[in-house]
């Protein structure tokens, strides 16, 4: 996964802007979404990619931390202009350290979907370790219409995660774990560990905001 992004830092953010009246639409209200949860909040970002959504944040946000595994995201991200503290750091979410104890909002942008199924538990605890007293989290992700090439998985592994190709610009195959998710299976996933306090379920994408029913 790593080498995936890596190599796909220079191209990713061009999937914002496809040209499709809903798509623009869903995306505008997230932002939205994102930015009413966290005006004037301390946050702590995970997966920043491009900083797409951190430039977004920094229009209203108190402070950001943004933390992406990608070297090649963190460099894109760190070309953007931001309107607030920004700090960068280039870490594994499972093993970074973030410096700090407590954030009012983590955010988890177009992950969960590559997050092997065995593991939620892990990556929940990751999400809400950072979170101060009645934090939230926010976490955003797409449906497979958004998908732009090889929407079909062939297979599946253990766990039951889908696998699937991927192909870059220049042709550069990769297979990852990709899970897709329908309105009720989404919150069969979330709902033992959190309180949904927000959500919306589109053609392309979803998001939801979270508040932990305990810390780890």
């Amino acid at each position: 996964m790593l080498a995936y992004y890596q190599a796909r830092s220079t191209e990713y953010e061009s999937i914002y802007y496809r040209d499709d009246a809903i798509r623009q639409q869903e995306l505008a209200d997230a932002e939205q979404s994102l930015v009413e949860a966290v005006r004037d909040k301390s946050v702590l970002e995970f997966a920043c990619g491009t900083g797409y959504w951190t430039k977004a944040m920094s229009r209203v946000a108190k402070k950001i931390l943004a933390v992406d595994y990608s070297t090649g995201m963190i460099e894109k991200a760190r070309e953007k202009t931001y309107d607030c503290p920004v700090r960068f750091e280039t870490g594994d979410m499972f093993t970074f350290s973030p410096g700090e104890t407590a954030f009012d909002v983590v955010v988890l942008g177009f992950w969960f979907s590559h997050q092997s199924k065995d593991e939620y538990d892990r990556l929940f605890d990751v999400l809400t370790r950072p979170l101060k007293p009645g934090g939230r989290i926010w976490m955003i992700d797409n449906n497979p219409p958004a998908e732009s090439s090889h929407p079909a998985t062939p297979t599946s592994d253990e766990f039951g995660n889908n696998i699937k190709k991927r192909l870059l610009d220049d042709g550069t195959e990769f297979t990852i774990i990709k899970n897709y998710f329908s309105e009720e299976s989404l919150q069969t996933v979330l709902t033992p560990r959190f309180r949904i306090t927000g959500r919306f379920y589109g053609k392309y994408y979803w998001w939801v905001e979270l508040e932990p029913l305990d810390k780890p």
